[in-house]
């Protein structure tokens, strides 16, 4: 297929994609992609600004020590990115879903210290120097959790009307994160690495468990922040759902072993939002999945 959703709304050149043998790399080539660099890049940086009001380093420095330096060393995901750009599709204001991407982070923080304390992790990646003890890592870890939530309970605002807004939003977080989601997908992770690594449909599935289901929470909790309708909201989750189980293939195995089914997840994400946000401006939140098709190594051409 030479070229996926050349337009998106009147948005001319969205990516146009190159195929290569299923052995070596495919990826699209992303056209016009600055702009939407920095879009996702200005999102990062104000939850970052976030997370250092909240998380500065004070007595204990024992305690608020580990923690800055975990929150801000852990590889960044894109659910927090996601559930912003959500937020402004449908409407919202960038204020309104800070608090809510800020601890979609500490959660990914969380589970991320637990998988890959002092090289504990069950593939390969990016990971961070373990300048404290497993025990320190271990303790952070359950800290950061009940933190993400105070953290989303703090952001609720009689004058601003939104408790059930973040009460729907809390409920959101701690379904995706919990035994049924996020460390699911971790147990069955440890499944899939003992099985030999050869049940694709078990990939899929721990990809949509691990990193599927928090994008897909990102999404949704956005849309809901912004003032989104109900198919808006199960709109933007399916995308996230997309997104983020491409993510996890190229994560955990790298693209060159499953581009079929990431181009096919990759086509449904795009078909999510052409179908739901007609008339709306898609193109930023729609770079957050051309990204994912970067490989690392190329990524600062963007």
């Amino acid at each position: 297929m030479a070229r996926v959703f050349s337009s998106i709304n009147g948005s001319a050149n969205l990516l146009t994609s190159v195929r290569c043998s299923y052995s070596t790399c495919y990826r699209p080539m992303v056209v016009e992609m600055g702009r939407d660099q920095s879009y996702r890049a200005s999102i990062e940086s104000e939850i970052e600004a976030h997370l250092k009001k909240v998380i500065s380093i004070k007595p204990p420095e024992s305690v608020f020590e580990p923690m800055h330096y975990l929150t801000f060393a852990t590889p960044k995901s894109t659910a927090p990115a996601l559930c912003v750009a959500a937020c402004e599709l449908v409407g919202g204001e960038r204020a309104e879903a800070l608090a809510a991407a800020s601890a979609i982070h500490l959660m990914h923080v969380a589970t991320y210290t637990h998988q890959h304390m002092h090289g504990s992790g069950t593939k390969p990646g990016p990971t961070i120097d373990h300048k404290f003890g497993p025990n320190i890592e271990l303790l952070m870890g359950d800290g950061i959790m009940p933190f993400a939530i105070e953290l989303l309970a703090k952001a609720m605002s009689p004058a601003r009307e939104n408790s059930d807004k973040i009460l729907r939003v809390i409920t959101e977080v701690t379904r995706a994160v919990g035994l049924q989601g996020l460390l699911e997908g971790q147990f069955r992770a440890v499944e899939w690495t003992q099985s030999g690594n050869g049940d694709e449909e078990m990939l899929e599935y721990v990809c949509k468990k691990k990193e599927g289901e928090i994008h897909a929470c990102g999404a949704a909790c956005g849309a809901i922040l912004g003032d989104g309708n109900d198919e808006e909201v199960e709109s933007l989750r399916n995308y996230g759902l997309y997104v983020g189980t491409i993510q996890g293939m190229i994560n955990g195995v790298g693209r060159n072993n499953y581009n079929n089914r990431m181009e096919e997840l990759r086509i449904s994400a795009m078909k999510e939002l052409q179908t739901r946000f007609k008339g709306k401006k898609v193109r930023p939140i729609a770079s957050l999945i051309e990204e994912s098709f970067v490989p690392p190594s190329q990524s600062n051409l963007l």
